[in-house]
C-alpha cells in the first residue's frame, strides 16, 4: 500500500483545543473542498517527493520520493517519535479522511494517539478510522467560505464523531453572515451542546478579511447561550512563527 505524502515533520499543534501540545504531523495530498481562506498546496500528483524532518523540531528535511510505502511512512513517524514525547499523531491535509484506508492500516504500526483534523463532510470514510481514532478536530464549514450548504454533512458527520473526542473548530472572518453562523452553533448544539466550539478568527488568504473584534466577541456570546464551552482561538503557530 502505497500513497502520496506533503510533509512528515514534529510542531505544535497551533489551532483548536490542543494548540501548544507537540504533535507529529502527516499531510495528505487532495481535498474534496475548496475554501476560500485555504493557505494549503495540496492538489494530488503535484509533489513528487515527501519532505520529511530529519530530527524532532530540526527544520532539516528530507526529500523522500513519492508514493511512500506504508511501512516507510510508519517507520519516518515513529522516528520522530521516539526523539521525544508527543501528545499525538496529525493527520492533515488536505482532507486525511480521503486516505481513511490508510490511516487505518498504518494504526498497528504507530504506537501513538490518532487525531484527525478534517473537514467534517465525509462520514462513511469516518467510520473506516473511527475505532483507530482519538481524538476529532472537525472544522464546519460555511456557505460563504465554500459556495454551497453542508449542514447534513456536517450532521451526520458529527452524530458520528461525538462517539470519540471530538470537537468543533469554525472559522469566523468578514463575510460570515449571522444566519449562517447561528446555524452552525444549532446544528452542534442539537447533536450535542456539551462539543467543544472553537471560534478562529480566520488568518486572511484568498480574498477572505479579518473579523471585527466586537464581532468574534458577539458571535461567542450567541453561541455560549446554547454551548457549554465556546472558546476564541486563533491561528497560533504562523504568530510565532512555527510550521
Amino acid at each position: 500500500m502505497e500513497r502520496n505524502v506533503i510533509e512528515i515533520f514534529s510542531s505544535i499543534q497551533g489551532e483548536g483545543k490542543y494548540v501548544g501540545y507537540r504533535q507529529v504531523f502527516v499531510r495528505f495530498e487532495g481535498c474534496n473542498l475548496k475554501c476560500q481562506y485555504c493557505d494549503t498546496e495540496n492538489q494530488p500528483g503535484m509533489h513528487p517527493v515527501c519532505q520529511v524532518e530529519a530530527h524532532a523540531g530540526a527544520r532539516e528535511f528530507l526529500a523522500v520520493p513519492n508514493p511512500m510505502h506504508l511501512q516507510e511512512i510508519a517507520e519516518r513517524i515513529n522516528s520522530l517519535l521516539s526523539e521525544l514525547p508527543h501528545q499525538a499523531v496529525s493527520f492533515t491535509g488536505g482532507e486525511p479522511l480521503l486516505q481513511a484506508d490508510f490511516i487505518a492500516a498504518l494504526a498497528p504500526l504507530v504506537p501513538a494517539k490518532f487525531f484527525l483534523e478534517t473537514n467534517g463532510t465525509l462520514t462513511e470514510p469516518l467510520s473506516r478510522v473511527l475505532d483507530q481514532t482519538a481524538i476529532i478536530s472537525m472544522d464546519i464549514k460555511l456557505p460563504s467560505v465554500v459556495g454551497k450548504e453542508l449542514w447534513r454533512e456536517h450532521r451526520e458527520f458529527l452524530q458520528l464523531a461525538v462517539q470519540k473526542e471530538v470537537y468543533v473548530k469554525l472559522v469566523i472572518a468578514a463575510e460570515t453572515t449571522d444566519e449562517e453562523y447561528a446555524k452552525a452553533v444549532q446544528l452542534i448544539a442539537s447533536v450535542d451542546p456539551a462539543c467543544p466550539l472553537i471560534l478562529q478568527p480566520v488568518t486572511p488568504a484568498g480574498g477572505c478579511k479579518a473579523a471585527p473584534p466586537e464581532k468574534v466577541l458577539q458571535y461567542q456570546a450567541a453561541a455560549l447561550r446554547e454551548l457549554q464551552d465556546v472558546r476564541v482561538i486563533p491561528q497560533t503557530h504562523k504568530s510565532i512563527g512555527q510550521l
